[in-house]
């Protein structure tokens, strides 16, 4: 019964989310010789003014006119942060849960949609002003329930602790720790292979 409300609540695609601000981000995943299965996460590089300045996150960002789909800007902009071609060296698994936020300091909305890629060849990495650096984060490490962690955060002036997973002394939170949970609600990923 709690699952069927959290879909009303939360359905698959947000409805209207055509008439808002979109923007994608591209969960990358490959399978390790030792570490088994891993996500990729770029450290967003640190900015005066940007909220999420120095964060772990998928790559990603807001939809362009001339983006033919949303995948397409989430491709898009893997490309741009990082050098990966998801076209060339990975193999598209589809669309995840849309996840609805708002923008930088502002009350307009924005739906979010994650797209699922399996990396089949290591790409050379050419990151960009926007990145920091990359961290390759095993599925088993982000499964293991004792690895799940709190972080602070402040927002006019209250203080919440939110739910993270702190790797390699990187904090993950978040819209990318809500990503991260519905992906491993949707049964979609498992850390075997």
């Amino acid at each position: 019964m709690i699952a069927k409300a959290l879909q009303i609540l939360r359905p698959y695609k947000i409805p209207f989310r055509r008439q808002m601000r979109r923007s994608a981000v591209a969960i990358i995943y490959r399978d390790h010789p030792s570490r088994g299965r891993e996500l990729f996460f770029i450290e967003r590089a640190r900015r005066p003014g940007d909220p999420w300045s120095g964060d772990m996150a998928f790559p990603g960002g807001k939809m362009h006119s001339d983006d033919v789909s949303i995948c397409a800007t989430a491709k898009r902009e893997t490309r741009e942060e990082t050098g990966i071609d998801l076209d060339q060296s990975a193999h598209y698994e589809g669309r995840l849960r849309d996840v609805l936020t708002r923008r930088h300091n502002q009350f307009r909305p924005m739906v979010v949609t994650p797209h699922l890629f399996r990396l089949m060849e290591e790409p050379l990495l050419e990151l960009n002003h926007e990145v920091a650096g990359v961290l390759w984060v095993p599925l088993a490490f982000l499964d293991d329930p004792a690895n799940l962690s709190t972080t602070p955060w402040r927002m006019r002036g209250v203080s919440l602790k939110m739910p993270c997973y702190y790797f390699e002394d990187k904090c993950i939170w978040g819209l990318s720790f809500q990503m991260l949970q519905d992906l491993r609600a949707s049964g979609r990923l498992k850390a075997g292979r």
